[in-house]
């Protein structure tokens, strides 16, 4: 199945990714075609159940941001192994998968991607044990490509699954909530795109110095888009967003304008609407509207404006090129798609 009729337009259109070079658009359109054709192989088991729930995910799609920040990434050095960069794209991409069975666990969630989830279409063990399977693949596609990106692998491994353990313990007696939460959405959300960007200039022959601030900015754009994904849960009218409003709320889980609003003198009655999970509709809305009203949105535009800023910097130590400004767009519209 190939991806060239939709992927590129559904990235544009979901993480603002402006490529105007044709060369390069055909590069990166190739190299995602070849990344599915190793996530399709790698999914597949001779043991039936095995094979569909592992395809469950990998058959929906998605955005495949992780796999196509690999390849932007790779156009930053002289050349290195093309094969090397496709692999790695694909062993990112399983971990995220991997990592998407394990959290419709936790979250007790029905639906992913338009499809019911593994745990709600067959059972939690199932959908446990598929990630597991994922996670292996992963793992066995990074033992090819050396002893440096086994290592690299395994840190990240081990920053998701912190930032998921604290992120589910939550922050501890001393701890300030704001500094917990940004530090657990880079273990969880932005270590693993740090990682993508990290392997796409390790396999092309970039300097240390440019793999760095691909690992950098992959770190911090992957922080920003959560912080985005909490403003506009928030703050956008479902037909401009294409999401139900109050996700967060209806799960309990306080992001970053919540964290903000209940910092400096909060308004009580939202201090009762956070104590948990919303499931009226009515207190949603007006959960929805009270933060609406708080500063706690413009707080939270000013942090991800700064998180924009912090990624066009590190993307300084890049030389100009058709890959820089698709990466720059990427930082402009973080703070764009909230507005």
């Amino acid at each position: 199945m190939s991806v060239r009729d939709g992927t590129i337009d559904e990235l544009r259109a979901a993480v603002g990714l402006q490529i105007a070079d044709e060369e390069l658009l055909r590069t990166l359109v190739a190299g995602l075609d070849d990344v599915e054709d190793v996530l399709r192989g790698v999914a597949s088991s001779d043991v039936a159940a095995i094979d569909e729930a592992a395809r469950h995910l990998v058959d929906a799609g998605g955005k495949r941001f992780r796999p196509m920040f690999t390849l932007l990434a790779s156009q930053f050095g002289p050349g290195g192994s093309r094969d090397a960069v496709i692999t790695a794209a694909a062993a990112v991409e399983l971990v995220h998968l991997a990592t998407l069975y394990h959290d419709d666990v936790m979250d007790e969630a029905t639906m992913r991607r338009g499809a019911p989830s593994v745990n709600a279409r067959w059972d939690n063990s199932v959908a446990i044990l598929t990630g597991d399977y994922l996670f292996a693949h992963a793992s066995r596609l990074v033992a090819d490509l050396g002893t440096d990106a086994a290592r690299i692998i395994a840190e990240t491994f081990g920053e998701l699954v912190t930032g998921q353990m604290r992120e589910t313990v939550g922050p501890q007696p001393g701890d300030d909530p704001v500094d917990h939460y940004l530090s657990v959405i880079g273990q969880k959300t932005g270590s693993l795109i740090a990682t993508a960007g990290r392997f796409g200039g390790m396999f092309s022959g970039a300097t240390p110095e440019q793999i760095e601030a691909l690992r950098r900015f992959g770190e911090i754009v992957g922080t920003a888009f959560q912080i985005s994904d909490d403003i506009i849960d928030i703050a956008s009218p479902p037909e401009a967003s294409g999401k139900a409003q109050g996700t967060d709320l209806r799960e309990g889980v306080r992001t970053l304008p919540m964290h903000y609003a209940l910092s400096n003198d909060p308004d009580p009655r939202l201090v009762e609407l956070l104590a948990g999970p919303l499931t009226d509709d009515a207190l949603v809305e007006e959960a929805l509207d009270l933060l609406r009203r708080s500063g706690g949105l413009e707080r939270t535009r000013d942090t991800l404006a700064d998180y924009a800023r912090r990624a066009q910097q590190e993307l300084a130590a890049l030389p100009p090129s058709s890959a820089r400004e698709a990466c720059e767009s990427v930082a402009d519209y973080l703070v764009a798609r909230t507005h």
